[in-house]
Parts: C-alpha cells; sequence; structure tokens
C-alpha cells in the first residue's frame, strides 16, 4: 500500500478524554474513529489488525473442527424471554412496524440452539461445533476506553453441541487448547483464570487476561495458580488475635469504622469483624455477613453463597432487626437474623458489634456449627501454597463456559439416544474479542513512540520509508524496491509522500510496523538500507544492502517477535 493513497488520518494529540493508552494511541495512529458513545469505526490500518486476528481465531477453531456460519444480529425476543435473558438490563430492545418484539443480541446461544434444536434429531447428528464472527449489540451503561468497552463490538464465538457432559468435556478441552494456540500466535501475554459463570449459566468457565494498566479485571497469580479476583481463593495473611478469654463489654464512643475501631482499642484490623448486613431479594430475608476487619466482601462469592441476588440492607431495616448501624455483630440480643461467617474467620476471639450504640464487645468467639462460605476478596498478603499471591489489573480477552442444558432445556433442543429415548443436547459456549486482543497488544507493547506491533497482527510487516522527492534517482529505486518486496510476498506500507522527513519517522513509530527500511541518497552512495526493528528501536547493525535487499530482509523477518 502507497502511503499517499491510504486513509490514515494520524493525529499528533489522543483525544481529551482518553486515559488508556490504546485508546490514545489506536486514534492518533488513525486505526479507528469514534462516531458516538460506545460506537467505533475501524479505519483500514485498523481493520487489518482485526482481520489478521480474525484469521488465526478462524484457523485454530478450524483445526478442531469448528464450522463457521452467520447467525442474524437482530432476534425474536421471544427466544430470550424463553431463556430468561430478555431482561437482561444492558439487552438492546425494540420493536418492528408491525409491532414484533426484538432484540439485539449480545450473544447468540438463543439463535445457534434454536437451530440445532430443530435440525438434530438423532444421537447420530452429535457432536457437532458452529463458530461465527458476528456483531455484538451491548447497553453498555459507562462506555470508555476507546475500543475496550463499547457498546458494539465483533466476537467470535462458537458453540460446541454433545450427547452428554463427557463429549462436552472433550469440546471444552479442545476449545482451551486451540485457544491457547490463539493467544501465542498473536504474541500477547497472556494467563487462563477460572471466573464466574455470570449471566450465561451453566457449571464451569475459564477467562482469559492479558495483564495491562488499562484493564477492568484483577487477576490473582501465584506459581501454577491463576484465577479472576471475582472467585479466587487464597489464604489468609494471619493476624494476631487478642488475648481475651471473656466477653466483655467495652464503650467506644463513635468508633463505627474499622479504623477508628483499631486506633482506638490498638488493636490490628484483622482482630475485629465486621458486619456486612445484606437483604436476599429471592426471599427477603436478611442475612448478617462477617468479615475479618481487614478484609471485603466479594459480591460475587456472597452471590453464590447465598443462591440468591442480594442489596446492602439499609439503615432501618438493621435497625428493626439487629441494632443500630455501626455498632451490630452476630450475638444476642440478635435472635432470628441469619448470619454467615467468611470461610477466614478462626475461632476467636474477636471484637465485634455489641448492637448498642458506642459499644463493643470483646472476647466474641464463633459458635461452634455455625454457617461459613468462602465470601471475601483475595487481599495481598495472602499466599496459595505458602506463595504470596499477585494480584495483576488484565483485560478479558476472551472466556469459555460449559453450559449443559442451560440453554437447551428451555429452547427444547433435544435427541434421541441409542435407545430411541429423548435427550437434553449439552453444549458449551466459547468467545473471543479481536477488537480486545489488538487493544491488548497495543498495551502490552507500546512505548513513548507509540505502538509496537507483534509481526502476526501488524498492519503491513514492513514500513519502507522514502526520502528522495518525485523524480528523483532514489525515489526510483524506492519505487522498485517496493515492488519487488510486494513480488516476494511481503506485506508492505510505502511511505512515498513529498513530505518532511521527520515526519515520515515520526508516524512510522507511531504505527509501528515490525521492521522500517529506509531509503534516500545516502543509501544510493553507500550501497546500503536504513533498517531498524520497531520493537525497542533497535537498528540493524550495518543496514540492508541495496543490491539483494528483498532476501535480506526475507531473512530478518522470522526474527521479529
Amino acid at each position: 500500500m502507497r502511503r499517499s493513497a491510504l486513509f490514515l488520518p494520524t493525529e499528533r494529540q489522543p483525544p481529551a478524554d482518553a486515559e488508556a493508552l490504546s485508546h490514545k494511541l489506536m486514534v492518533r495512529a488513525g486505526l479507528v474513529r469514534q462516531l458516538g458513545a460506545g460506537l467505533w469505526s475501524w479505519l483500514p490500518a485498523g481493520w487489518r489488525v482485526h482481520q489478521k486476528v480474525v484469521q488465526i481465531i478462524r484457523e485454530e477453531i478450524d483445526a478442531i473442527g469448528g464450522q463457521e456460519l452467520l447467525l442474524p444480529v437482530m432476534h425474536p425476543r421471544e427466544l430470550w424471554r424463553k431463556t430468561g435473558r430478555d431482561q437482561i438490563e444492558e439487552l438492546f430492545t425494540l420493536e418492528d412496524r408491525k409491532g414484533a418484539e426484538m432484540v439485539l443480541a449480545m450473544t447468540h446461544e438463543e439463535a445457534v440452539t434454536f437451530h440445532v434444536g430443530a435440525a438434530v434429531k438423532s444421537y447420530r447428528d452429535l457432536p457437532k461445533t458452529l463458530y461465527h464472527f458476528q456483531v455484538k449489540e451491548r447497553d453498555e451503561a459507562r462506555p470508555r476506553a476507546g475500543i475496550l468497552r463499547t457498546r458494539e463490538f465483533i466476537m467470535k464465538d462458537s458453540y460446541s453441541f454433545d450427547r452428554d457432559e463427557a463429549g462436552l468435556d472433550v469440546q471444552y478441552e479442545a476449545h482451551r487448547g486451540a485457544y491457547a494456540k490463539i493467544y501465542d500466535r498473536t504474541g500477547l501475554e497472556w494467563f487462563e483464570c477460572r471466573s464466574d459463570v455470570g449471566m450465561m449459566g451453566g457449571t464451569v468457565a475459564h477467562e482469559y487476561m492479558a495483564p495491562c494498566p488499562a484493564g477492568e479485571d484483577d487477576v490473582v497469580l501465584a506459581r501454577g495458580y491463576a484465577s479472576n479476583l471475582e472467585v479466587a481463593s487464597a489464604d489468609p495473611q494471619p493476624v494476631e488475635l487478642p488475648g481475651d478469654t471473656e466477653a466483655a463489654e467495652v464503650t467506644t464512643p463513635g468508633a463505627t469504622t474499622v479504623e477508628a475501631l483499631t486506633a482506638s482499642l490498638g488493636l490490628p484490623a484483622g482482630a475485629l469483624l465486621k458486619a456486612y448486613p445484606v437483604i436476599a431479594e429471592d426471599d427477603g430475608r436478611l442475612v448478617l455477613v462477617m468479615v475479618r476487619g481487614d478484609h471485603r466482601v466479594n459480591p460475587v462469592k456472597l452471590q453464590n453463597a447465598l443462591r440468591s441476588p442480594f442489596r446492602p440492607a439499609g439503615t432501618e431495616e438493621i435497625a428493626a432487626q439487629v441494632g443500630p448501624a455501626g455498632y451490630i455483630g452476630p450475638h444476642a440480643p440478635l435472635t432470628a437474623v441469619e448470619t454467615l461467617y467468611d470461610a477466614a474467620i478462626e475461632a476467636g476471639p474477636y471484637v465485634v458489634g455489641a448492637n448498642r450504640a458506642d459499644t463493643h464487645l470483646r472476647g466474641f468467639v464463633v459458635p461452634e456449627g455455625a454457617t461459613r462460605a468462602d465470601v471475601r476478596l483475595v487481599e495481598p498478603g495472602d499466599t496459595i501454597g505458602g506463595e504470596p499471591v499477585r494480584i495483576v489489573t488484565a483485560i478479558e480477552i476472551g472466556n469459555i463456559f460449559k453450559l449443559g442444558t442451560r440453554y437447551s432445556e428451555p429452547l427444547g433442543a433435544t435427541y434421541l439416544d441409542a435407545d430411541g429415548k429423548p435427550q437434553k443436547i449439552v453444549m458449551g459456549s466459547y468467545g473471543i474479542g479481536p477488537a480486545r486482543i489488538a487493544a491488548a497488544a497495543v498495551e502490552q507493547f507500546a512505548d513513548e513512540k507509540g505502538i509496537s506491533w507483534p509481526v502476526a497482527i501488524a498492519p503491513w510487516t514492513v514500513n519502507l520509508v522514502s526520502l528522495g522527492k518525485g523524480g528523483t534517482p532514489e525515489r526510483a529505486a524506492a519505487d522498485a524496491l517496493y515492488e519487488q518486496l510486494r513480488a516476494a510476498g511481503v506485506e508492505v506500507l510505502y511511505d512515498d509522500r513529498d513530505t518532511g522527513n521527520g515526519e515520515k519517522f515520526a508516524e512510522a513509530e507511531l504505527l509501528g510496523c515490525p521492521l522500517r527500511i529506509t531509503l534516500g541518497k545516502r543509501s544510493l552512495d553507500s550501497g546500503l538500507l536504513e533498517a531498524q526493528i520497531r520493537r525497542e528501536l533497535q537498528d540493524v547493525e550495518g543496514g540492508i544492502p541495496l543490491e539483494g535487499a528483498v532476501g535480506a530482509v526475507l531473512g530478518i523477518l522470522p526474527t521479529l517477535a
């Protein structure tokens, strides 16, 4: 591609609202442009990156037996109503001119299950793996970070259909292997993590994370362990408990926070138990959740433990059933309120609220047989296998789910087994966002000059810069080299513009093609081309001989990351 013909509107400054590095650089480099809140257009150079990621994904899913198809974005709402997902807050809903209710799909479980359920009759028709690349719509409340959190995006989602759980296990492991190859091929640093099934449902889920500061997820890492913070578990950091052997009230005026109470009593935060009263929305019951004073409640774990969505209890609800907010605890006069202790809490003794204003209780011991569950967030200082954990910020770049019969049951997707008996089809769902892979690559490999693409997903492999103006021998030589590189199958962006050399170099560094070659008058005089590897801006020692330049380039490319 000649730069003079390329639609590449670069910018000197990033958007005023840009915070994520990928947002800043992808706009400045002319890869993407915003159309509206959470709505982004991919420009030619950016689309080349996106489609290279798509092709890598396609090749690896094809390799495990995936069959590509295309499902529509707009669905009858009734399909989603059957699965109970039509009330998801982020789901776009609409009516057509005849009043038929429709939705814009966030994912395609309902649509693909509808088709498979109608077509599959016998166990002989299974297993199957179907996938597509399609637009997804999501009424994102707070679009941010450029292409990382948008209202419209393209996703690869594949779906496996099996006779039983054993078959699903095979398909699931095949996708895990394919995903590992995909991320390795794109050049990313990544982790596979256990995760919560969330709105997708099912029984088991993994997600794939690329560590970088722009991410919105936290990943807990230790030797041989990686998990989303939402579901991670670890051994708590030990805490020295007070030596109280008998329960005794202590006056604590105004000490309604852990910080105030530790200052008043001279104890570490972990020697206190703090109460987190919630209302289980399924049945309206109040539950008093207890965690150590140095720990925090994990909403995902707590919802799973309660088997119900929940909300924080209001001040009046707390006062009516327990005591004054800031001084509540898990003991008398508390009677009919369910109490749930976090698994990290030892027997005691601890300091807890006394259920009376300005009063706490020392020497509290957790009753034998108390209900316990792991409902806390992992914290720095916790350990796994004796090794301190690391908590890093990351971008989610893919996820996979064992759905079981979550969708086949409500949509009636069944088959007849070898005995002629109807059985529910067992499903898996597997998603990857090409845009997130592209953004993660920018985040992980950019420097102060701009983007530094991994070779596999770079818009062009080589950026050829001509320093000669039109009609000069050096321009003629650059034109000839451009055609030779193209003929050899090299993807090359040729900067043939009659602009300043500094502008050309700055733009090359901003766009981030893996190898830059410069041809000017000095190249003709010396017989050597200047060459620079974009990663770490490393000059090729001795340059590249003008005679035989194509062969030299082909020898360098396999060495690039």
